[in-house]
């Protein structure tokens, strides 16, 4: 929340500083509209992928309890595609620009250490070629690992074993693990090439125009993140809260009887 405040208050000087390229003449109009597209292509695109999830079935047997029977049911396990959300491009860019920054502190003399120190804060910048190659690499690499940090296949599969629901055509156990291990790689695969092309959008862009692009791609991405969660939260809220009003006017009517 503190990342996404600090982007919003910086949104309209952001605004500001390309619109007075514009009009300087630093920047075609052509490019302005062209950036204006870009970015709610980009926003565009983070809300379609955000949004998007797979749905696995899960079957739940016929079971009894006592004399009880409960009939079989049918229900899905979502996996968001993007379930490492906005941590891999902070971690990356942090993690990038930290051996820029250093040897840019310790790159102001003279001589051939120097030489290097500077050579190296020179290509590890943004809108850098090799920036941008590691920036990729640094990205899919903490997609992988901070999912399967956050989520352990081993674990859902013996829930659902425990709970005696079972994929159907999977056994349940080691099966289930593996296929759903097997969904996840892909689907984090497929998450971490659209959070790597977000990210590299304003790369490219600086990289073909000379022009510095103040709406980075992570910026968007943050924003919508936190937006989308803003609102799912409230929304839960506001059916909590309904329910329990529905409830409250159950009882009272169960109590005027």
């Amino acid at each position: 929340v503190l990342i996404f405040v600090g982007i919003v208050a910086n949104l309209p000087s952001a605004i500001g500083s390309t619109a007075e390229m514009a009009r300087q003449g630093d920047l075609n109009v052509l490019v302005l509209l062209l950036i204006a597209v870009i970015v709610f292509a980009v926003t565009y695109l983070v809300v379609f992928f955000e949004r998007g999830q797979r749905r696995i079935v899960v079957n739940y047997a016929k079971r009894q309890q006592g004399r009880q029977v409960f009939a079989a049911q049918s229900t899905h396990l979502p996996l968001k595609v993007n379930m490492a959300g906005v941590i891999p491009p902070i971690f990356a860019s942090s993690i990038i620009l930290f051996p820029g920054t250093i040897a840019s502190w310790f790159g102001q003399g003279e001589g051939p250490v120097a030489d290097v120190l500077q050579a190296i804060a020179t290509t590890l910048t943004p809108g850098q070629p090799l920036y941008a190659m590691v920036l990729a690499a640094a990205i899919i690499f903490f997609c992988f690992f901070y999912t399967a940090l956050v989520f352990n296949p081993r674990e859902t599969a013996d829930n659902l074993k425990k709970s005696g629901a079972f994929i159907p055509g999977i056994r349940p156990g080691e099966q289930t693990s593996k296929y759903i291990d097997k969904v996840m790689t892909r689907l984090t695969l497929a998450g971490a090439l659209y959070i790597t092309f977000i990210c590299l959008v304003p790369e490219f862009m600086t990289m073909a125009w000379q022009t510095p692009f103040y709406f980075g791609g992570t910026s968007i991405l943050i924003i919508v993140v936190v937006i989308m969660d803003f609102m799912a939260q409230v929304q839960t809220h506001l059916m909590s809260h309904q329910y329990d009003s529905v409830l409250k006017k159950a009882n009272l009517k169960g109590y005027g009887r």
